[in-house]
């Protein structure tokens, strides 16, 4: 592979969002000359060259901390799949253009959104219009709502229980069934509450009985956000339960003694996760599992649900796939996971706490790590960096202590280029010693 993203050698792998592999670059895979492969998947980006500039800034810190290693030659991957991130999502020491927040939509995201959603450029700038023009009509709301639910009805997304993409444990897709005027009034104040100055809106009594509705277009704004991550959350597990699991279980064939180590940020994190499920019975050519604040429910590997949840986790007992660590680094500072993430998890009409953030039953992996695991080691980043990860099982490194910096909505979610993280990758892989 020629691209130059400041370390060498380095692969890339492309998916559809089937899993279909691009055939040459997994032919070229096969060919690693290395020890060690740590292959990185993103999480939101609009095109392959966002997720590149991603790579380069987290591999930069790789080679210095190698030089006590001279028996590795490390090798670097970069997995590039369909997935995408609005322009106003700011991201910590990452080339991209700072936008206002605000309900309008910039020609940047309209294009990604037509990208993602092919064939529906004309919903998009319906959609588009309304965030523009922000009617103060209840009629415009209920359009609006039906026009981002068709976005992923015609998208041929996979079935609500279909458990090789859904890992919210109960969860039925809020986003899609609800009222809309009341998803964009309750996401509205979950903006709020990540510290997004959002239109202020009337005194009470609230819209309910007639108040004005135009403030709600932050929450509806939201909504159409939230429902492109739904999309991705089917999309980033059927990449990595039906196409990265197989491909790495053909690399094991292939390259026996080729050591790979996964590393996933926000859907991506969901990605090489999935893969476990699709690795096949023999496969232990993956020696690690880091998961970069984790857009998935911190309940996927859980053997049995707790409070008052039925069944298991959608990744249950798929630590027991990896030869080595699966290591959550999490961060409460990461507000798309404590606010947005939550209240777009909770069960469709279980609005038992006003704040879903409150109820743990719908929290991230990225937010408080691995739970209902047992046993699972929870470390501070300083105990990680000092005495390194145990050998296997599952292990929640609190990385809050650089994992720290953004603005709302998604506040430090996308935080993660560190030299500490990329040391706990490598500790967990047993590559460096701590």
């Amino acid at each position: 592979m020629t691209t130059d993203i400041g370390v060498e050698p380095y692969w890339e792998i492309t998916f559809d969002a089937d899993g279909d592999p691009n055939p040459a670059e997994r032919t070229a895979l096969s060919g690693v000359d290395a020890t060690d492969l740590v292959l990185f998947c993103h999480g939101w980006n609009n095109t392959p060259s966002a997720a590149r500039s991603l790579y380069q800034a987290f591999f930069a810190a790789f080679p210095s901390l190698l030089a006590d290693a001279p028996q590795v030659r490390l090798g670097y991957g970069g997995i590039i799949w369909p997935s995408i991130r609005f322009t106003d999502e700011t991201i910590p020491d990452y080339p991209h253009t700072a936008l206002p927040c605000g309900p309008g939509l910039d020609d940047a995201t309209v294009s990604a959104l037509k990208g993602f959603f092919p064939g529906q450029d004309a919903t998009v700038d319906r959609i588009a219009s309304y965030l523009a023009q922000q009617p103060d009509s209840e009629d415009a709301f209920n359009d609006f709502g039906r026009l981002t639910r068709q976005l992923v009805t015609a998208s041929g997304s996979g079935s609500v229980g279909d458990l090789a993409v859904e890992d919210d444990p109960g969860a039925s897709p809020a986003i899609l069934t609800d009222d809309t005027l009341d998803l964009c009034q309750r996401f509205t104040a979950a903006l709020a509450e990540t510290g997004m100055a959002v239109q202020p809106g009337p005194p009470a009594p609230s819209f309910s009985i007639g108040g004005s509705l135009k403030h709600l277009w932050d929450g509806a704004k939201e909504v159409l956000r939230q429902t492109t991550y739904y999309e991705m959350k089917h999309r980033a597990g059927t990449v990595g339960q039906r196409g990265l699991g197989p491909l790495l279980g053909q690399l094991a064939t292939q390259r026996p003694e080729l050591r790979v180590h996964l590393v996933g940020h926000s859907q991506g994190a969901r990605v090489v996760a999935f893969a476990l499920r699709g690795l096949p019975e023999g496969a232990r050519n993956v020696k690690s599992v880091t998961l970069l604040e984790g857009a998935f429910s911190h309940y996927a590997f859980a053997e049995r649900l707790p409070d008052g949840l039925a069944g298991a986790g959608a990744l249950s007992d798929a630590q027991a796939r990896v030869d080595g660590p699966v290591v959550s680094c999490y961060s409460h500072f990461d507000t798309a996971l404590g606010i947005i993430y939550p209240l777009a998890s909770a069960l469709s009409g279980d609005y038992a706490s006003e704040l879903p953030g409150l109820d743990r039953r719908w929290w991230a992996i990225g937010h408080d790590g691995i739970q209902a695991v047992s046993p699972c080691t929870t470390l501070t980043l300083a105990e990680a960096l000092r005495d390194g990860v145990p050998d296997s099982g599952c292990v929640s490194v609190d990385a809050a202590a650089v994992v720290k910096d953004g603005g709302p909505p998604a506040g430090a979610h996308s935080d993660i280029c560190h030299s500490e993280l990329a040391r706990v990758v490598l500790a967990a892989g047993r590559v460096i010693r701590t």
